[in-house]
């Protein structure tokens, strides 16, 4: 079943600023794109309230157990994957609780797969190889606000009472009545008729940025603004570990970092093990009695 275009949909209007761009000198073309993707963080400003709306959602479902499946096509697709694929290492999550759906599956990713988009029933399907259930959420991202494999995935995800999340980039969208919240920067026309892989996709990559780092904020992966629950799987980010220790314990780094090795590399065990003189293990204990919350597990020590 084909999807009627929304009227005016302002992802496929001509852009008055760019009409001439093919005349323009390399310079000139940087600079009118630099003006345009300057009126993005604008539009997505608009919808701040519909994003902590989904970020408290998220979060909700994260405590309960639930997962954050994004699904998309083309540009929406890949910017979801990219995002899912960023969590465990910046946060220590499983794969599986942030997790990236793309028309035509992984080979998507990196080759146009002609007609995917179009398949309403795939966006189903691929949910329910997930085993999707009412305790996950399923974020629909379309640009156009019209692609039939992201309406049919969030047709099948009401149909099991997960809850829902639109994105899209063109007002009055046929995603609406299909999401629980519905999120919609309104960026106007692209630099080159049609191409949503530039402002609309700089407002997805905004958003989805928004949407899994405030969640994991609130489920406690932060102190303050430190990655304290990040997982050391290179040499930046295990210097970036020692480094977050020694701060947060005025350690020196040979000491955090000795520190760190007794306790797996697991930050936030590794602070509370030095904060209460501790064990490693008995640090584990505490800080999943404070549901792995660190502000909130070295405030009640002070609390007592």
């Amino acid at each position: 079943m084909q999807v009627p275009l929304p009227p005016a949909a302002s992802t496929e209007a001509r852009n008055n600023a760019s009409m001439s761009i093919d005349s323009l000198s390399a310079l000139e073309i940087v600079q009118l794109m630099n003006q345009e993707d300057a009126r993005v963080a604008a539009a997505v400003a608009k919808e701040s309230t519909a994003i902590g709306q989904a970020v408290d959602l998220i979060a909700e479902r994260f405590r309960a157990g639930g997962r954050l499946i994004y699904m998309g096509a083309g540009t929406s697709g890949r910017l979801g994957v990219l995002d899912a694929s960023e969590c465990p290492p910046t946060f220590s999550v499983k794969p599986g609780m942030v997790i990236g759906l793309i028309a035509g599956g992984k080979a998507a990713l990196t080759s146009a797969i002609e007609g995917a988009e179009d398949r309403r029933d795939e966006g189903a399907s691929d949910l329910q190889q997930l085993g999707l259930t009412a305790n996950d959420v399923v974020m629909g991202i379309a640009s156009s606000g019209r692609t039939p494999y992201v309406i049919g995935g969030l047709e099948y995800a009401r149909s099991v009472s997960a809850s829902t999340i639109g994105f899209a980039c063109n007002a009055g969208s046929a995603l609406i009545p299909l999401s629980d919240i519905m999120i919609a920067p309104i960026v106007g026309p692209e630099v080159v008729t049609g191409s949503t892989r530039l402002k609309a996709g700089t407002a997805t990559k905004m958003v989805l940025n928004m949407l899994t780092t405030g969640a994991m904020v609130l489920i406690g992966k932060t102190y303050g603004n430190l990655m304290v629950d990040l997982t050391a799987t290179n040499e930046k980010l295990k210097d970036r570990s020692q480094r977050i220790v020694s701060e947060l314990t005025g350690l020196t780094a040979n000491a955090a970092g000795e520190l760190l090795g007794r306790c797996h590399g697991q930050v936030k065990t590794a602070i509370v093990a030095h904060q209460r003189q501790i064990t490693p293990d008995e640090a584990r204990e505490v800080l999943i009695h404070h549901s792995q919350h660190l502000r909130r597990t070295l405030e009640s020590f002070t609390s007592k």
